[in-house]
Order: C-alpha cells, then structure tokens, then sequence
C-alpha cells in the first residue's frame, strides 16, 4: 500500500514537472511580425536630408495591423519578421511610399476662392474631398488671378528614412 502511494506520488510529481516544462515552452515562444499581428511602435521619420518630418519617440507608440493596409506598403513589408526590441533603419522609396507626384493632381482655382493670408507659395491647406475627408493641398504657384493648388500628400515624390523600435508584437 505504502508502494502504491509512492507510486502516486511520484507519478504526480512527474506531471507537474511536465507541465512546468511545456509552460516554460510556451511562455518563451517569441511572436513575431506577420499578417494580423498587432503591432507597437516606436519611429522617427526623416526626409533624405536627414531633415525629421515626423516622430512619436518619447510618446505613445504608434499601433497598427500587419497586413491591413494602415501604413505604407514599403515600410510594412521591412516590419516583417520583426520582434518585440528589434531596431530597424528602413528606407522606403516613393513608389513603396506615397507614390510619385502626380501632374494631374495640380489644380488651377480662382485666386478669391481661397483666404488672402494663405496666398503664399508652400502654404499648407486643408481641403475636403468629395466624401467630406479632409486632405492636404499646398500652394504650388500663383498667378495673376489664379493659384495653382497641389493635391498630391505632402510626402508624395519623396524618399522616406525611418529609425524604427518595436515595442510589442501580439
């Protein structure tokens, strides 16, 4: 009887020591960047002058979706793979970027359609598109009656250098 009991006991120990065992394992599998992860983030976004046009370092990471389109194609397929720490320097061209600057999106408008404090070369608009979203339009050029607005986003055309951190992968 007493053997038996051993046997139990030991028999239940092993158990435990199993399942501690396949708990480590799967504690320290490490989830990595794929389609559906969520991802955190940390980046600097630099122009190739080296000139920052953006961060969030110091701030609350940036959080988006692998694979759901919420960030540019170029810089999402470089995330691929990643972990939870990885630093990456990304470069990302406009055609993986914002695209190249599109002709067709230079506009000719009248000059009194728009606000005569905004009538300066490089002037940063807000207009809405026809679904009412707001989009960026910069003063291109302006002319005797008329001013020339660019719709293109501010970035198209343009090489993007990104300093990335990963803070969480889920």
């Amino acid at each position: 009887m007493i053997r038996a009991l051993r046997l139990v006991a030991l028999l239940a120990l092993s158990l435990t020591v199993i399942e501690s065992s396949v708990t480590a394992q799967t504690a320290a599998v490490v989830e990595v960047i794929k389609n559906g992860s969520v991802v955190s983030m940390e980046y600097v976004l630099a122009d190739e002058a080296g000139q920052v046009m953006d961060s969030n370092k110091g701030q609350e990471p940036m959080v988006y979706t692998q694979g759901a389109g919420q960030i540019i194609p170029g810089l999402e397929r470089e995330l691929n793979g990643l972990k939870a720490g990885d630093e990456k320097k990304v470069q990302v061209k406009p055609a993986d970027g914002y695209g190249p600057v599109d002709p067709a999106a230079f506009q000719e408008v009248p000059k009194e359609m728009l606000p005569p404090e905004a009538l300066k070369v490089g002037t940063l608009l807000t207009a809405r598109s026809p679904q009412g979203q707001p989009m960026p339009v910069r003063i291109h050029e302006i002319r005797q009656t008329t001013v020339i607005v660019d719709f293109n986003h501010p970035m198209a055309g343009k090489t993007l250098f990104f300093d990335i951190k990963i803070i969480a992968v889920k």
